[in-house]
């Protein structure tokens, strides 16, 4: 009686079929690392083609105009009232058909209406007027006229 030594795995080991992964896996990292070294930077930056050199100077200064409403609907063109909305439409005409329009400075009384403020700028937008500013009312800040 002969002992098969082959068969028991006692004197030889048995063959394995499956493929050994860790050199492909080994490969594979290196790969990746060479993947991530050559990509570029992602940056955020926008890039601008920005003018050189001094900006031309101001040659004509804007003139300033102050329309002032006062509580009770009554406009003030530079300090002197203004009778009707026609009035104040044909000096808003020839201030937009000026070379160089004005700026329009607005000064509303704390206590004005809406409507009266909203009816001198919608005039202005309309005969095409845009250099218009509301100013403050530093002055009545503290609640009471002086």
């Amino acid at each position: 009686m002969a002992i098969d030594f082959n068969k028991h795995g006692a004197h030889e080991p048995d063959v394995v079929v499956e493929m050994n992964t860790t050199p492909l896996i080994d490969v594979m990292l290196v790969l990746l690392v060479m993947l991530i070294i050559t990509i570029p930077i992602q940056t955020h930056a926008v890039k601008l083609d920005m003018p050189t050199g001094d900006p031309p100077p101001i040659t004509v200064q804007p003139e300033v105009v102050s329309i002032d409403v006062d509580f009770d609907g009554t406009v003030l063109w530079n300090n002197e009232p203004v009778t009707s909305r026609a009035a104040l439409e044909a000096k808003l005409l020839t201030a937009a058909n000026t070379p160089v329009q004005p700026e329009l400075h607005l000064r509303a009384h704390k206590l004005a209406g809406y409507k009266y403020v909203a009816a001198v700028l919608a005039s202005a937008q309309r005969l095409g007027l845009n250099k218009i500013g509301l100013v403050g009312n530093d002055q009545f800040a503290d609640g009471g006229d002086q």
